[in-house]
């Protein structure tokens, strides 16, 4: 039997929960721009600069199930507020370094916080908003806060790393972090998942960490150590050995930390999958996009991050509106939608070309952005298939999906660009142009695959019962995976 307490003021709470997202999405892309800035401040070479921007990711990712199935132990709250506590730390720590050790060890405490405090989101709105109605409304009300997150993350790091210190970058979560821990011991009522086994299951948590750990390693490193080289050949290996040790405790386990069967549902495979191609494709957006905005077009980073502000106010309006739209059409149809709405705005921004204006992107990016708000109802037909005393771990299931989203979407595409500019390079193209090619026939490949989540999405999201008695839950909003190797790309 699943216990929830929803005695606390739950708008003060999603308040909280919103902050706490806004912050670990928004220090994720801020970091991008300004990594010139902080590699000529600190003196860094490529490899510390890379480091710079991949530990917390490698860390986030890493620990997700983890953190999700530890809230589920011992409270959703609790773990909130001291992964909130961990992150707000060590954004301090990060912004007062003065060199790459202590910076690293920022980096990798911020991931952890983030960790431990993301997975709870998903399980605290639902816990705290019962009913459809308000459920709906909470769900609205989040969206559009991570999704202004995701967009203001470059703008802001292209603003202070244009007129102020990059430290400043971190220095902005520490009130907000105070903030948003003041608002959730007062407003968040604790929850946990009761009926469920009190052990740790130490061999899913130690298998699932290291898959994970050696996966997000290998797609962060392979392009600068080469993908047949030893060190990632041997991540790639001791990944799928995680992998297979998790799949092999959990299935024999009496109370195992995730439940395999999960996977065997067309509507929770099918929506994970929909997930995973969406965020891929909208990762090729949100992380190649700036560096042609500002190598190819010239935008200043400032531009360049502006240039995301409206796609992002048009992803929360619309996501708004899909449960509406949901309702009377079906969650696949709705999802399936939006979903080649976004691969028609990819494929668009793939075609602008060398000397395309401001008001050019827009159009594109307005697809992308209320087609992205068209998916969110894929999380009501996924909610059926999910247990509530695992709602911790299904947040870390769901985060994880989004993080692996993006590390493929970066890692592919960065891929076809690489190989394609270095094939127009060979054939005597300027390096401007070179890029340009590149870069469209990444996107193109994006949107491909996005709309082949499209029909994944149609076959596999319908509803087995009338899609208004099912409550949404918030579908994480991706967060671009910093990934400094590619920025002499665009040079």
């Amino acid at each position: 039997m699943y216990s929830a307490s929803i005695s606390g003021n739950r708008w003060l709470a999603l308040a909280a929960v919103g902050l706490a997202t806004f912050m670990t999405s928004l220090d994720n892309t801020v970091v991008n721009v300004a990594l010139p800035s902080i590699q000529r401040d600190l003196r860094l070479s490529l490899g510390g600069l890379e480091w710079v921007a991949s530990a917390y990711v490698l860390v986030f990712a890493s620990l997700l199930l983890a953190g999700g199935r530890l809230a589920d132990l011992y409270g959703r709250r609790r773990l909130f507020l001291a992964g909130m506590a961990v992150f707000t730390a060590a954004s301090l720590v990060s912004g007062l370094a003065r060199g790459q050790d202590l910076l690293l060890a920022g980096r990798v405490l911020q991931g952890a916080g983030a960790a431990l405090a993301t997975p709870t989101t998903l399980a605290i709105i639902s816990a705290m908003f019962p009913g459809e109605r308000e459920r709906g409304r909470a769900v609205g009300a989040w969206s559009g806060i991570t999704a202004l997150a995701v967009a203001l993350g470059p703008l802001a790091g292209g603003f202070i790393s244009q007129h102020w210190h990059w430290g400043w970058i971190f220095f902005i979560n520490v009130p907000l972090g105070i903030l948003t821990l003041a608002l959730g011991a007062a407003a968040i009522s604790e929850s946990r998942g009761r009926g469920i086994s009190r052990s740790l299951d130490l061999p899913g948590l130690g298998s699932s960490t290291i898959a994970l750990a050696a996966l997000t390693y290998a797609l962060i490193q392979g392009h600068q150590a080469g993908w047949t080289s030893p060190v990632i050949l041997t991540s790639f290996a001791l990944a799928a050995a995680g992998g297979g040790v998790f799949a092999a405790v959990e299935s024999r386990s009496p109370a195992p930390m995730v439940d395999l069967a999960l996977f065997r549902s067309r509507v929770f495979a099918g929506g994970t999958v929909t997930l995973v191609l969406w965020g891929f494709g909208v990762l090729g957006v949100y992380f190649f996009t700036p560096l042609y905005l500002q190598g190819v077009l010239g935008f200043s980073p400032t531009m360049a991050g502006l240039a995301f502000v409206p796609m992002a106010l048009l992803m929360a309006a619309s996501a708004m509106f899909a449960p509406l739209v949901s309702a009377r059409a079906g969650v696949n149809r709705t999802v399936a939608a939006g979903m080649a709405l976004v691969a028609a705005g990819l494929a668009a921004t793939s075609l602008l070309g060398q000397h395309a204006s401001f008001a050019a992107l827009m159009a594109p990016l307005a697809a992308v952005g209320i087609g992205s708000g068209l998916t969110m109802p894929i999380t009501a037909g996924i909610l059926g298939v999910l247990p509530p005393a695992q709602a911790g771990v299904a947040g870390g299931i769901l985060n994880a999906a989004r993080e692996a989203s993006g590390l493929l979407g970066v890692t592919v595409i960065g891929a076809i660009l690489t190989a394609r500019q270095a094939a127009a390079l060979a054939s005597g193209a300027t390096p401007h142009a070179a890029f340009l090619h590149g870069y469209s026939a990444g996107l193109a490949a994006a949107a491909a695959l996005v709309l082949a989540g499209g029909f994944i999405s149609l076959r596999t999201l319908r509803a087995r019962r009338p899609a208004a008695s099912v409550q949404p839950l918030p579908l994480p909003v991706p967060q671009a995976r910093p990934c400094g190797e590619h920025h002499p790309a665009a040079a």
